[in-house]
C-alpha cells in the first residue's frame, strides 16, 4: 500500500502500526528443574506472591499528525458534492470526537450558497444544518424573498460542534476550510450569504459590524459576489435588526435576478 493510501486511511480513522521486528521480545525459558509443584491452592499461590501476575500491555501506535497540505490534496478531488460529503463525514477531524453528529453541508439547486456559524447543539443532535429556532428564522427569510432551502445550499465554518459551543481554533478551522473551499468551486455560487461574524472575517475579512448587507466580491471567485448579514440567531435576541437583514436580502435578490 502506498504511503498517501496509508495517510488516507489514518484520516478517515484507522491507526496502524508497521514494523519488521516484533512487538514484544520471547520471554526466556526458565530452568524449572528446581522449582516445587504449584500448588492447587489459589488463596495460598496469591498469599505467598503478594500480588497477581501483572499483565502485558502491547505498544499503541503513535497518533501520525495529518499535515494541512495533506488535508488540501484530499479534499482537492471530489468532483461532485456527494462524494465530497462523504469525505468530509469519514474525515478524522480534532472536533469528531467530541461531537454528536457530522453536520455535512445541504446542497439546493440555485445559485446562492449560505455559509453559516459552527452547528448548534439542535444541529449536533440531528446532523441537519441550521435547524431548531435558527433554522425556522432563515426559513421565513428565504420565504419573504420567494425562497426555500431547496434553492441554496448551505455550509458550516466546521462541521463539528465545539464543546460548548466556543469559537473554534484556528487548527480546528484551518482543517476544515479546504473543504469548504471545495464546496464553493463546485457549486459555484453567484452569492455567498454569510450568517454571523465568523464566516464573515474568515471568507473575506469583513467586519460585519461596520460593513453588514454591504455587497463585495468574493475572493479568489471573481464570478461570485458576498454580502455578511446577522446570523438569525442574533435576529431572535436583536429583533430590531431584520430591518438591516431585510435590505441585505433584497440586494441579494436583485444579484440573483441580474443573472438569470
Amino acid at each position: 500500500m502506498s504511503c498517501d493510501g496509508l495517510r488516507d486511511l489514518d484520516l478517515a480513522g484507522v491507526r496502524w502500526e508497521i514494523t519488521d521486528r516484533p512487538l514484544m521480545a520471547p520471554a526466556p525459558v526458565a530452568d524449572t528443574s528446581d522449582v516445587p509443584p504449584v500448588r492447587s491452592d489459589s488463596a495460598s499461590v496469591i498469599a505467598e506472591l503478594g500480588r497477581g501476575a501483572p499483565s502485558v500491555v502491547p505498544p499503541i501506535a503513535p497518533t501520525v499528525a495529518v499535515s494541512l497540505d495533506t488535508v488540501r490534496a484530499m479534499a482537492a478531488r471530489p468532483s461532485d458534492m456527494a462524494t465530497l460529503n462523504r469525505m468530509i463525514g469519514e474525515f478524522n477531524h480534532p472536533l469528531r470526537n467530541t461531537a454528536t453528529n457530522t453536520v455535512l453541508p445541504h446542497v439546493g439547486q440555485g445559485a446562492l450558497t449560505i455559509v453559516t456559524d459552527i452547528p448548534s447543539s439542535d444541529d449536533d443532535a440531528t446532523g441537519n444544518i441550521l435547524s431548531g429556532p435558527a433554522g425556522e428564522l432563515l426559513d421565513k427569510m428565504l420565504l419573504a424573498v420567494g425562497m426555500s432551502r431547496s434553492d441554496v445550499s448551505i455550509i458550516p465554518m466546521v462541521f463539528w460542534r465545539t464543546p460548548g459551543g466556543r469559537t473554534p481554533t484556528r487548527e480546528e478551522l484551518d482543517m476544515s476550510r479546504p473543504f469548504i473551499d471545495r464546496a464553493l468551486s463546485l457549486l459555484s455560487p453567484r452569492v455567498i450569504l454569510t450568517l454571523g461574524t465568523l464566516p464573515a472575517m474568515e471568507l473575506a475579512g469583513i467586519n460585519l459590524a461596520k460593513s453588514h448587507g454591504e455587497p463585495v466580491p468574493m475572493p479568489g471567485m471573481p464570478d461570485a459576489t458576498l454580502i455578511p448579514i446577522f446570523h438569525p440567531n442574533y435576529l431572535i435576541l436583536k429583533p430590531a435588526a431584520k430591518r438591516d437583514v431585510w435590505n441585505a436580502l433584497q440586494n441579494m435578490q436583485n444579484i440573483l435576478k441580474s443573472h438569470e
